[in-house]
């Protein structure tokens, strides 16, 4: 026995999934199944619509249709749409760091693999227009606490390796504290390697 549902109240369950993930502030899971269905609903909608084109005044029918192709449409692009923001969001959220992003795999999982394309495509973006002025400005600093030191004492919450810095390298281990250049290590704070003391 097949479920009696209306046009587009498919594409109303992704609106409703978009508006829980805005509200709980996560990312919830690519749902590719019924990015799916609510497509093949779209190319089944289409095909009745095809019936009444060659109509000489098109019934109330066909238009019904069209409404719902164009409903259909609406609420896939704003689902999209939301994903791409939330996407770009993360991605400033950890400075930048899109290695930090992929190898969560908490956060992999959500993801689609052409939202993984996206995001490769959107860092290589970020850094090819940074590489043009990088020596002067850092876009991928945080904004919303600006430095009021050109150094900061740092304690090391993760090990992160040796980093090189402009007086050298250093290696980072820890529970360690260091006096550095906030330049220099700005996006180990966004990522939560380091944090200011």
């Amino acid at each position: 026995m097949s479920e009696a549902r209306q046009y587009g109240e498919l594409a109303i369950q992704l609106v409703t999934e978009s508006r829980r993930s805005t509200q709980s502030d996560t990312l919830i899971k690519y749902n590719d199944a019924l990015v799916r269905t609510i497509i093949r609903e779209q190319r089944d909608l289409e095909k009745a619509a095809e019936v009444y084109l060659h109509d000489d005044e098109p019934p109330p029918a066909l238009y019904i249709i069209q409404t719902a192709i164009n409903r259909n449409k609406r609420c896939l692009l704003a689902y999209h749409a939301h994903r791409v923001d939330r996407l770009r969001d993360l991605y400033w959220s950890v400075g930048g760091a899109l290695p930090h992003i992929l190898s969560n795999q908490d956060i992999r999982s959500k993801l689609s693999p052409h939202e993984v394309d996206y995001m490769r495509q959107y860092n290589h973006s970020v850094m090819e227009f940074r590489s043009e002025f990088s020596h002067e400005l850092d876009i991928t600093a945080s904004i919303t606490n600006p430095p009021k030191d050109l150094h900061v004492l740092v304690r090391v919450v993760k090990d992160c390796g040796v980093i090189q810095t402009e007086l050298g390298s250093i290696d980072f281990q820890k529970g360690q504290r260091f006096m550095v250049r906030r330049a220099d290590i700005e996006h180990l704070i966004v990522q939560g390697y380091l944090e200011e003391v």
